[in-house]
């Protein structure tokens, strides 16, 4: 069930024992984030999804730790693991390889790719235009959060930031952090290779002086989470979260700027980025655990201001891993897995290491087919959209359950042979990453893990691996309960 809004969400998340309503004061200036990073990484029920409701100098809540758990995501996305997204759409990627023998069939086929055709859809008005602010709009009526002592300020961590490139007019949706420098104006963090920054760069070979720009925060479950999936180019975030949602997204026009926002956002900041205008910006503690360093960014003024009468502000904070963003991209891994092995169908699974931050490990099971076959893997993989941030590539063999980070580290630890296994290229990283010497860029390492044929230069003979015969596992299995080991 696709919820319709965040308070939708936030119901169903106290109706299940998953939310904490926190009505002693905090400060939302470092005092929620320790105590949201406490929380986090709990494990089991303690790890809950925290709503402020009484915030020093503010009357609006603040809504905490909402995506910090697998089941969570499961219920955001409204199914019952999210494995289940995955099904669908291996299912839908199967439907065209139907024999295809004329129209008739491609019309028995539309029902069950209807899902994947929700498109947004416009309406007039919204909960999102419940209070419009034209006049001196200011960010200064919403807690927005300083993180972490070495921020450069207080950071809107949670934005869904709507923009358009001028030549084709296709919508881009990306989650990209902001840096509060007043009221009125705060920083764009647009990476070089993401969405947000083509249509910027676009925006300047089209002799443009501004681009136009509109921030939702607070919007249901889905399309938040859409604005963080690694989507192909120009595929639409919103088509995305109505293919998730099962049901279209329903947009409204924005009072400033030629752009539409989800009609059930709780707070839109509109305006615009001088193309002509830089600032500094940063640092800010990142998802790496680390503080990203500033540099120079464009900035977006706000030239209008929307909310619901009693707005709820959404935030996330990020650092040290296990964290709640950490929960957002194993989501991806796991939706996204079906297109790899579309690409790749020698790939059985991939795992995406907590510690990894998203982009800097993933471990990848392959069904082994010829001499090198993890080499090609890897390169493949490097080649694939977001991929290409990947620092570190581990292949095993089919068998290997690469959730199991004890089975991966035994196998390269034992199965290994430097020179041969070990690959690295130069090449693009995340802009992120802080120990490349140069930014943007820098070197890559592959491992092959997998089992070493006599053809990839191991004439010696391979041991094989031990393990119990399957008769006595079945015979110790059916008298566990008489020894009283449980």
């Amino acid at each position: 069930m696709a919820f319709n809004d965040l308070r939708e969400f936030i119901a169903a998340l106290e109706r299940r024992g998953w939310l904490k309503r926190i009505t002693a004061p905090v400060d939302c200036e470092l005092e929620i984030t320790e105590i949201t990073d406490r929380v986090c990484k709990r494990q089991g029920d303690k790890n809950v999804a925290l709503l402020f409701e009484n915030v020093k100098g503010y009357d609006i809540p603040v809504l905490m730790n909402a995506f910090g758990s697998m089941e969570r995501m499961a219920l955001a996305l409204g199914v019952d693991k999210v494995d289940d997204i995955a099904d669908e759409i291996r299912r839908l990627i199967k439907l065209p390889q139907a024999s295809l023998q004329g129209a008739f069939d491609v019309l028995k086929l539309l029902p069950a790719l209807k899902p994947a055709f929700n498109f947004p859809k416009i309406v007039k008005t919204g909960p999102c235009k419940e209070v419009i602010i034209r006049d001196n709009p200011s960010l200064d009526k919403f807690p927005i959060l300083k993180c972490w002592p070495g921020d450069a300020g207080r950071f809107i961590t949670l934005p869904l930031v709507f923009t358009k490139n001028p030549t084709t007019g296709k919508r881009n949706v990306g989650m990209y952090r902001m840096q509060v420098y007043d009221g009125q104006t705060t920083g764009m963090h647009w990476h070089i290779h993401k969405g947000g920054a083509e249509n910027y760069r676009a925006h300047k070979e089209a002799g443009k002086n501004r681009v136009e720009v509109a921030v939702a925060i607070g919007g249901d479950p889905v399309v938040t989470y859409a604005a963080t999936a690694p989507l192909p180019p120009g595929m639409d975030e919103m088509v995305f979260a109505g293919f998730l949602r099962k049901k279209p997204v329903e947009m409204v026009k924005c009072e400033t700027v030629d752009l539409e926002v989800p009609a059930t956002s709780e707070i839109v900041l509109e305006g615009y980025v001088d193309l002509n205008e830089l600032r500094r910006e940063g640092p800010f503690g990142d998802h790496t655990g680390y503080y990203s360093l500033a540099d120079l960014y464009p900035v977006f003024h706000i030239t209008c201001i929307t909310h619901r009468r009693d707005p709820i502000y959404p935030a996330t904070i990020v650092g040290k891993p296990p964290m709640e963003d950490c929960y957002l991209a194993k989501t991806t891994e796991r939706i996204f897995l079906p297109l790899l092995q579309l690409q790749l169908p020698e790939i059985v699974d991939i795992n995406l290491p907590l510690e990894g931050v998203f982009h800097n490990c993933a471990v990848v099971s392959i069904r082994k087919s010829y001499p090198q076959h993890a080499k090609k893997v890897m390169h493949a993989l490097w080649g694939m959209g977001q991929m290409m941030f990947t620092k570190m590539i581990i292949v095993v063999d089919a068998h290997v359950n690469v959730q199991d980070m004890n089975e991966v580290w035994w196998r390269v630890f034992n199965n290994i042979d430097a020179r041969r296994d070990i690959v690295m290229v130069d090449g693009p990283l995340d802009a992120l990453d802080h120990a490349s010497p140069m930014p943007h860029w820098g070197t890559k390492v592959g491992i092959d893990a997998t089992k070493t044929w006599p053809e990839e230069g191991h004439p010696r003979e391979w041991p094989d691996e031990i393990a119990m015969s399957d008769d006595i596992r079945r015979q110790v299995d059916a008298r566990w309960a008489e020894l009283g080991l449980d």
